[in-house]
């Protein structure tokens, strides 16, 4: 990975997870709001590429939309695991690679490595646990259902 963002890059991130533009150009709204609130001087194309890089270089793992999955007909769980320190990274890319894990992060606590996943497909869980304990040896992830709804947004407010 490379160097930390700088000031720009960390008032995009700040900007891009608050209220990303759906728009036909949503980085020409983007880098206009930015011009105007933050005194930049970004063009759509340079604000576009900044995004990439911060892409490329594991600062953003993912650019979309955040539903409320129930509503939508998905079931939302959250999964918390027990994994050996040394195969931490391993496991935690597998998991991340899965398109329908929204979270995934570290804790330090026993159950160490915790992440949301989300499908419209009762039977997708079970599956996605099921294969994911065959190819790491996992023996403990528990499966936490929601019982009360409190938050569906965070916002990481990156100092300027």
């Amino acid at each position: 990975m490379n160097a930390a963002p700088d000031r720009l890059d960390r008032l995009i991130l700040n900007a891009i997870q608050r209220d990303f533009p759906v728009a036909a150009r949503p980085y020409a709204v983007l880098a206009e709001r930015l011009n105007r609130d933050q005194g930049t001087d970004l063009t759509e194309g340079e604000l576009h590429a900044r995004v990439k890089a911060l892409r490329d270089n594991g600062f953003i793992r993912r650019l979309g939309a955040v539903f409320n999955a129930g509503p939508l007909g998905y079931r939302s769980t959250l999964c918390a695991a027990r994994v050996p320190e040394d195969r931490l990274e391993a496991v935690a890319a597998l998991v991340s690679a899965a398109p329908e894990v929204t979270h995934n992060y570290l804790r330090s606590d026993a159950l160490n490595l915790w992440f949301t996943f989300s499908s419209h497909r009762p039977e997708a869980l079970g599956e996605f646990l099921g294969n994911l304990k065959a190819q790491t040896g996992l023996t403990e992830v528990h499966v936490l259902d929601s019982e009360k709804l409190f938050k569906i947004k965070v916002d990481f407010k990156f100092a300027e």
